[in-house]
């Protein structure tokens, strides 16, 4: 059933695809959504659209700022604008108070900004709901990575994925259903044993460096240093690294240049391969945590 919104007025403030794509289920939800820092015209059907982000914000019941949050220069994630939209506490100080403000994740700057004038920010990214449900994209566009990156197809090769948290359960998964003979690395017995039921190869972490050297392909979704450059000397030249990790990743990019393992850093693949479903999600569990905001009220 659609939970229905109305009455709530709803600020979006820059973004990019996945935005559009929340504004228009927001509008279908019966919010009054508002839009600064994006051009008029790709806002969509039912979608107010202001010039100046001040203007949108009186009575505003909640606020959405883009996934990728804010720049360290101080500006707000708007691909699609010509100019983006700066973001400072005089217009942090305008949001009515107590309010949610929505962010996929908050950098340094934008976390102090919110700090320092009492915002109610509220990190999407760090959700496991959003998590488990952007895994599926990110899979998706990992693997298309590899079909157009590979010499060989995925049925048939030898992928390693590494970590068996939400993004590395559902890429294996996926893999392992593509026919590719699936390796998993996890620590915990507990994946270990969920691997195995799933069919395929378990490999404790401390035994991964041993296995790499039977890989076409490596999937890395740890966001810690896992592939050295002492691992590396593990791995067959030629092989492919796609690094899903949030940056710096987990690869030592230069050591893999020096001896000729392609390794690509490929974070934040929902909003480059799936803007549109990536967006529909967020504005899924925006919609329901609103709904259950008002009440609660």
């Amino acid at each position: 059933m659609q939970i229905n919104l109305k009455g709530i007025s709803i600020v979006v403030l820059g973004g990019d695809a996945r935005s559009l794509a929340m504004m228009e289920d927001l509008t279908a939800s019966g919010a009054v959504v508002n839009a600064a820092g994006m051009p008029a015209d790709v806002i969509p059907a039912g979608v107010h659209y202001f010039s100046e982000p001040e203007a949108c914000l009186a009575g505003a019941g909640a606020v959405i700022l883009p996934v990728p949050g804010m720049s360290e220069k101080g500006y707000l994630h708007s691909p699609l604008a010509a100019q983006p939209l700066a973001f400072t506490e005089d217009l942090a100080a305008r949001f009515p108070p107590g309010i949610p403000v929505f962010v996929g994740v908050a950098g340094p700057a934008l976390a102090k900004i919110a700090a320092n004038s009492g915002l109610r920010l509220i990190e999407l990214m760090k959700m496991n709901e959003v998590a488990i449900l952007n895994s599926i994209p990110t899979a998706e566009g990992a693997v298309q990575m590899a079909m157009e990156m590979l010499p060989i197809t995925i049925h048939g090769s030898c992928a390693f994925v590494l970590g068996f948290g939400r993004t590395g359960a559902t890429l294996a998964r996926l893999l392992g259903s593509m026919g590719a003979r699936t390796m998993v690395a996890a620590r915990r017995p507990e994946y270990l044993a969920r691997i195995t039921e799933l069919n395929l190869t378990p490999v404790p972490f401390a035994d991964m460096p041993h296995y790499l050297d039977e890989a076409d392909v490596i999937f890395n979704t740890v966001p810690v240093p896992v592939l050295t450059g002492e691992v590396l000397e593990k791995v067959h030249p030629g092989t492919l690294i796609i690094d899903l990790a949030s940056a710096p990743g987990g690869v030592d990019f230069q050591r893999a240049e020096s001896i000729g393992v392609k390794a690509v850093l490929a974070p934040g693949l929902p909003g480059k391969v799936a803007p549109k479903t990536a967006g529909r999600i967020l504005a899924k569990v925006v919609i329901r945590l609103l709904h259950e905001e008002m009440a609660g009220n």
